[in-house]
């Protein structure tokens, strides 16, 4: 079954956070060492904006990477109607040249040639150093990208882990069968003006590909978990020998045996909470392999908040619930708001008992970002976000109408206003239709502008009984109107 929630979605995605985090920069990043080719959409497909965006975000997500021979060399390839290499994999040795380039690129507009653009990031990739590990990153809006599922195999087929970030409107089918399993961690489907959000998770799926170590606990759940290391072995003439066991000592040891071209595998049937010991032994005819080895913890059989909603909205409040309440589990919950989209970032704190609360001194007619967080005992973090409005203010209507009747079918009319942002005022009076049983049955309406300094008009030439209604005029449209009935005498 597709698993589209594995896809990040700002509205209503939940966001968890593994046990070991290893995106802090320092001795790890320093350690890592493979080639990035980034594949970045440059069509007329792609927005201005959205491009810049991208190029940003790709800067911000390489940032705490050491460069050159020996850490980590990043590659630039544009996709258009004809591929366009920006910069090779040798060209910037440090973050101050890589920054300035990633930020200077120029978007190239023409056709979504996707495909010619990997049969040259084949190449290029296919002339690096064989032993380290390569990624190919895949940053576009998934707009009629082509035929890409054939080269995206062969790259994989040779090593290559392809990962792609998609601008929420991509095609998730195409996306899906393009990157390197697991999707959780490599496919990223996001709104471009929130996609600052994935930076973190796309850093780590990154790093547990190219850093030291080659055996990485990259998914993690309360019954399973995906393992994946850098391809070692050939297929035919080589294996892997896995064993894993928790530390239970009443639980069996489990063995498998993976072919020589696996890259990752699902451990699955585990328990909830308990922490496992795994190694992984490559076996070859040819040389020695050290056995690569990695312990994790699967999560407690718990999952929240669940649900998130919105009620009671007004102009400057509404309420935010959440649920299902772990008490048991959970030791607090922080719900973070901000209007969208720059908009600052209040944070509240409650403790394991409430599950909702009411945001108050919020913009009227505005879209805002509400995040609920559940922080457990045990250090583990989820949350899930939804975005809701604030409703328009009522716009004000006048008050004190007043209709004075004079001679010959004349009116004078006057009202009280005392409310900021006016700009004007619309005055129509219609006739009522004629009961006569000689006069044929007619109506009429008939209005007009007066400036917002007006309190008073006066109406000429109505019909016995017409109705006079004033409505005020604001910035943000028309408000409520007030009428009254005017009784006129049509005798002279």
């Amino acid at each position: 079954m597709d698993r589209l929630l594995l896809c990040w979605f700002l509205l209503g995605a939940t966001l968890q956070r593994s046990s070991e985090d290893v995106s802090s920069p320092g001795p790890v990043l320093d350690s890592c060492e493979g080639d990035v080719l980034l594949l970045l959409d440059s069509s007329g497909s792609v927005s201005n904006y959205e491009f810049s965006r991208l190029s940003l975000f790709a800067a911000k997500l390489l940032h705490p990477f050491s460069l050159g021979r020996g850490h980590i060399r990043v590659g630039l390839l544009q996709v258009s109607t004809n591929p366009t290499l920006e910069f090779g994999l040798d060209v910037h040795n440090n973050q101050q040249t890589l920054q300035k380039a990633l930020r200077r690129v120029s978007q190239l507009k023409g056709d979504t040639n996707t495909k010619a653009a990997l049969q040259v990031a084949q190449q290029l990739l296919a002339e690096t150093q064989e032993n380290v590990p390569k990624v190919l990153l895949w940053l576009t809006d998934g707009v009629q990208p082509g035929d890409v599922d054939k080269p995206m195999t062969e790259l994989k087929a040779k090593g290559v882990f392809v990962l792609a970030v998609s601008t929420v409107h991509g095609n998730y089918q195409v996306l899906k069968h393009a990157v390197t399993p697991p999707l959780e961690s490599h496919l990223f489907c996001v709104d471009i003006d929130s996609i600052e959000i994935i930076t973190e998770e796309l850093r780590e799926a990154i790093i547990r590909i190219i850093c030291a170590w080659r055996l990485y606990v990259v998914q993690v759940t309360t019954h399973s978990a995906v393992l994946q290391w850098h391809p070692l072995l050939g297929k035919h003439t080589s294996h892997y020998q896995l064993q894993y066991k928790s530390v239970r000592e009443t639980d069996p040891e489990t063995r498998r045996v993976l072919p020589g071209d696996s890259s990752w595998v699902e451990l699955t049937n585990l328990r909830p909470d308990t922490t496992y010991t795994v190694s992984l032994q490559p076996v070859s005819n040819q040389r020695l392999f050290d056995t690569l080895h990695v312990n994790f913890t699967t999560l407690t059989d718990v999952s929240g908040p669940a649900i998130v909603s919105m009620s009671d909205r007004h102009p400057h409040q509404m309420r935010v619930s959440w649920g299902p309440l772990q008490p048991s589990h959970v030791h607090r919950y922080i719900v973070e708001y901000g209007a969208i989209p720059s908009g600052h970032v209040h944070t509240l704190v409650f403790d394991n008992q409430q599950n909702s609360t009411l945001l108050t001194n919020l913009e009227p007619g505005s879209q805002y970002l509400v995040t609920v967080s559940a922080h457990y005992f045990n250090g583990r973090q989820t949350a899930m976000s939804v975005r809701a409005c604030t409703e328009e203010p009522a716009l004000p209507a006048l008050t004190d109408l007043q209709v004075t009747t004079g001679q010959h079918q004349e009116v004078q009319v006057t009202w009280q206003a005392h409310h900021e942002g006016l700009r004007g005022y619309w005055v129509s009076w219609e006739r009522e239709k004629s009961l006569s049983s000689s006069t044929k049955p007619s109506s009429s309406s008939t209005s007009i502008y007066l400036p917002p300094e007006s309190r008073s008009t006066q109406l000429m030439v109505l019909a016995a009984r017409s109705r006079v209604c004033v409505s005020p005029i604001y910035i943000a449209g028309r408000g409520d109107r007030i009428c009254c009935t005017a009784e006129t005498d049509k005798a002279v």
